[in-house]
């Protein structure tokens, strides 16, 4: 009798996460476990650690995976350095500033937020203005917002923060390992990620980084990180220092995994990756038109990785979905919030970010919506 396992088959993923996975990540993840205090997985922390480094764009010693996917890492940032009734102010275009929000509201900080339309980016102007009516101990804004494909100009946010005593928090889920990612450039202190997008690593870790001064809030909180298995002052203890302090079994086979997919973005050039994101997304764009399909985002910022694409009217858009999935095996996303049923989600990310992975899924479109043949 078939099993689930069984009927499963290899699936171009080209939705909002997860991405396809190179075989080498998948060779790297059937690598024999070992203990997760053996000097040999040690090792391929401290080589982990470093490449995230190079990645990130900074040169925080804190900087490692958290065990568990991009929204643990977002509750590590936030459960680390927020305490009750600190003002935070979250800027909000989309489905995961909603989600910092929450987790913020639940941590008992008076939140504020700005909230700027799906679709466009968060303006640096209402920003600069809000920070001068109200001191803040954090502010966070996501990079790439994945429910709408937008991008926002972090840094020039990152220098009017620098002005504020304010920690400054960024969300790159999405964006890290797909487009130029500088944390220390940009004046971030607090950022996290995750594996399942453009490092192209199966969902279940979640890079993030602390600046020095991240880490002077945390060691001079007024009360006790509120979340045992996400306290970074305890974790820090297994990740580093000569005598490593057992706090959970990490998830080893996932350390393999984020291991090898790193080397692979390395040793194919960080300027390589970025430049393959975008010329995939440019071809997309020019293949979308030529089948009377248009952006949500406004050019100037469009992520590459992540594209929002209007349904045209009469179409059902959950059908052609089906579709795909069934008669290609090609998986894209549906839209989230006020634009569930008003856009696809087509992900280009990692190891998906290919040509012939853009010819196939618009050769699939043209079929399933029944457009005539390109000449």
């Amino acid at each position: 009798m078939s099993t689930g396992l069984d009927r499963l088959s290899e699936t171009l993923l080209m939705g909002p996460g997860p991405s396809c996975v190179p075989p080498a990540v998948y060779q790297a993840l059937a690598r024999p476990t070992i203990g997760h205090l053996d000097p040999r997985f040690l090792d391929i922390m401290a080589e982990v650690q470093h490449l995230l480094r190079q990645i990130m764009g900074t040169g925080n010693r804190l900087t490692l995976p958290i065990s568990g996917t991009g929204s643990a890492g977002m509750e590590t940032c936030f459960v680390n350095l927020v305490e009750p009734g600190d003002p935070v102010l979250i800027l909000v275009n989309g489905v995961f500033g909603q989600r910092m929000t929450d987790v913020a509201t639940r941590l008992r900080a008076d939140v504020d937020t700005l909230e700027f339309p799906w679709g466009k980016p968060v303006v640096p102007d209402t920003v600069h203005q809000q920070l001068a009516r109200k001191s803040y101990r954090l502010v966070a804004v996501v990079h790439a917002e994945t429910s709408t494909g937008v991008c926002s100009p972090v840094a020039e946010i990152g220098g009017l923060v620098r002005q504020t005593e304010a920690l400054y928090l960024v969300d790159t889920v999405t964006s890290l390992g797909g487009m130029p990612v500088a944390m220390d450039d940009w004046g971030c202190d607090v950022m996290y990620s995750g594996t399942q997008k453009c490092l192209s690593c199966p969902p279940g870790l979640s890079p993030v980084s602390f600046s020095e001064r991240a880490v002077a809030k945390l060691t001079s909180r007024g009360t006790k990180v509120p979340n045992w298995y996400l306290d970074l002052t305890m974790i820090i203890k297994y990740w580093e220092g000569a005598t490593r302090v057992y706090h959970h079994t990490a998830p080893i086979n996932m350390i393999y995994g984020i291991w090898q997919t790193l080397q692979c973005i390395v040793a194919e050039g960080l300027e390589n990756v970025f430049s393959r994101h975008r010329s995939a997304h440019e071809r997309l764009v020019t293949g979308l038109a030529d089948l009377g399909l248009d952006m949500l985002v406004d050019r100037d910022f469009r992520l590459p990785m992540l594209n929002a694409v209007n349904i045209p009217a009469g179409v059902d858009e959950a059908q052609v979905r089906k579709r795909l999935l069934a008669n290609h095996d090609i998986e894209i996303g549906a839209g989230l919030g006020p634009l569930a049923g008003k856009v696809w989600r087509i992900g280009l990310m990692g190891h998906t970010a290919r040509s012939h992975n853009v010819a196939r899924l618009l050769a699939a479109l043209r079929t399933e919506l029944a457009l005539p043949a390109s000449k």
